[in-house]
């Protein structure tokens, strides 16, 4: 509200200096002319005599004397119209950059030109323009930022025009030949210009032969400072929040965003990745068209081997750093990247299974080390970090550490998963495919399912039994741990069955003295229906009834005997 109130102490200041210059003529003013909220008492003589539009209302006005006129329509407004009457009565005003624009205009609406009296005020700013304004560029950004409220008549003027060509090549002149310090100056000078105004600058210096970089670095540095609250590094401590669901919020920077990223050169190296991810987090924050998403994610995924770990995360976490803000992009990223390097090995007449190029490689550890950083929070799901985890070809994956780092930094933040679920979690890893520090990790981690510490184990094992050079064949190896996998969990079932027994036996010791016979016939009955199912429960799960596995393969006629089984590893005493 503060503005207005500025406005009409300047408009109130204004009429006191036009009234100051205008009764010194002490004469009578015969006219009022109403601009706006302003009131300009003047003499109709004086404005004939340098404007042919009040020349004009005299000789077709009906009234026999004209003593008001309403020109609210008159470019620049009060403070334009105010210079333009002192130059119909002579008193000097000064002529800037700032104003020059709007007074061309006023002087055409007005119709104040040399055709009409020599010397006049279109003439006076014209001669401003090509002299002053448009020698430098500096001077030509400030009239063409003075255009955006004066349009479409400073258009009509070729006001515009001029600027932008004289914008475009002293640009294109200062990006090779930097006559100041720093050498991007001119950036910033560009950077207070209307968007499209500021495309218009970028179109024409594209055809005078700027590169792509040169154009990527102002827009780089426009977008910088035209939404300087949303685009900046992930460090940056900013509380926004994007829990809103004002469809209108944030959208000023929402089309200023689109029209940004509608400017971007073809050339989808010429931008740093970590602008383009800030650019990324950006447009989901304020709910850019899905256009406009996706073709960051396309340029960001061709780029995919330069991206960090912390550019990722800047896609990820709201501004505040406290929670998981976003997933979908990262995976279309990744999944993007993924599909290019298959289509270039299509391409190239090659198979991506076989061998996978060194930039697979490097997205595959960027990726388990990105799903370390994110493991923690608790409102990321199994099925989300499964998702993320399955996007990389396990042939990428020269060893599963970083990734099994990553699974045990989940299941350590999500203490409450069941032993289904928990499997479901390294179902992404090969465990096999661990380094002997991880699995030696693995084998003493409680957090980790059975059947992933078995395979940890059971690989080692198999190693000393083959010898270093001997590689043990994958099936086989699987099928025996899944063999192994179910045997401990007969045991356990085993276990608990026993102690059950255990208890129960226990209970009825105690309670021996004190029931009655017929309690006690009934206790007896009970005790015999629980060791008959006892026995039978035994008897399935008893896994050396058909002799050890080991020596299936003797003969029954050899003597030997196979119903005792050997000494195993996991007993069930």
């Amino acid at each position: 509200m503060a503005t207005p109130v500025r406005s009409n102490n300047r408009l109130s200041l204004a009429m006191e200096r036009t009234d100051q210059w205008i009764f010194s003529q002490d004469i009578p003013t015969d006219v009022v002319v109403v601009v706006c909220e302003a009131r300009f008492s003047l003499h109709m003589f004086m404005l004939v005599a340098k404007s042919n539009y009040f020349r004009k209302l005299i000789l077709e006005s009906k009234e026999p004397v004209l003593t008001k006129i309403d020109l609210s329509e008159i470019p620049g407004g009060p403070q334009i119209f105010e210079k333009a009457a002192k130059f119909c009565y002579g008193v000097n005003f000064e002529i800037t950059v700032h104003n020059v624009a709007a007074l061309r205009c006023a002087a055409e609406y007005l119709q104040m030109t040399d055709l009409y009296c020599d010397n006049n005020l279109a003439g006076r700013t014209e001669d401003f323009l090509a002299q002053v304004a448009l020698s430098s560029l500096s001077g030509a950004i400030v009239v063409l930022k003075s255009c955006e409220d004066l349009l479409p008549m400073a258009e009509d003027l070729r006001i515009v025009q001029r600027c932008v060509d004289v914008i475009s090549l002293k640009a294109c002149n200062e990006a090779n030949f930097p006559s100041r310090t720093p050498p991007n100056w001119w950036t910033e000078e560009l950077s207070i210009l209307d968007i499209e105004f500021f495309g218009i600058i970028l179109s024409r210096m594209k055809k005078r032969g700027s590169n792509a970089l040169t154009l990527a670095s102002a827009l780089i540095t426009y977008t910088e400072r035209n939404l300087r609250d949303l685009v900046r590094d992930h460090s940056g401590k900013c509380t926004k929040s994007s829990d809103s669901d004002d469809p209108g919020l944030y959208a000023r920077e929402r089309e200023l965003l689109q029209s940004i990223v509608s400017l971007l050169p073809s050339e989808k190296a010429a931008f740093p990745i970590n602008f383009l991810c800030c650019l990324l987090r950006t447009a989901i924050f304020v709910r850019a068209s899905n256009s406009c998403k996706n073709e960051l994610e396309n340029r960001i995924s061709v780029m995919m081997e330069h991206v960090t770990v912390d550019d990722l995360l800047v896609m990820s976490f709201t501004y505040d750093g406290e929670r998981l803000f976003d997933l979908d992009s990262v995976r279309k990223i990744i999944s993007g990247f993924v599909e290019k390097e298959k289509s270039m090995a299509v391409f190239g007449g090659g198979d991506l299974k076989e061998s996978y190029p060194v930039a697979m490689h490097k997205v595959a550890k960027i990726v388990d080390s990105y799903l370390g950083e994110i493991a923690t929070y608790p409102e990321l799901t199994i099925s989300k970090f499964n998702g993320i985890a399955i996007l990389v070809p396990k042939g990428a994956r020269k060893f599963d550490d970083d990734l099994y780092r990553a699974i045990d930094i989940f299941l350590k933040a999500h203490p409450n998963l069941d032993e289904i679920e928990r499997e479901k979690v390294c179902s992404v890893m090969d465990p096999l495919k661990l380094t002997y520090e991880a699995r030696l990790h693995a084998s003493q981690n409680k957090r980790l399912p059975v059947q992933i510490v078995l395979h940890a184990l059971y690989y080692d094992q198999l190693k000393l039994r083959s010898g270093a050079d001997d590689q043990p064949d994958a099936a086989a190896t699987r099928s025996q741990l899944q063999s192994d996998v179910s045997l401990v969990r007969e045991n356990e079932a085993l276990r608990s069955e026993l102690m059950k027994m255990k208890l129960y036996v226990s209970e009825m010791q105690k309670n021996q003295g004190s029931s009655t016979k017929g309690a006690s016939t009934t206790s007896g009955s009970r005790k015999h229906s629980f060791f008959s199912s006892m026995s039978k429960t035994l008897g399935k799960l008893n896994p050396f009834k058909h002799g050890s596995k080991d020596t299936f393969h003797i003969d029954d006629n050899s003597g030997v005997d196979i119903t005792k089984p050997r000494r195993r590893r996991f007993s069930i005493s």
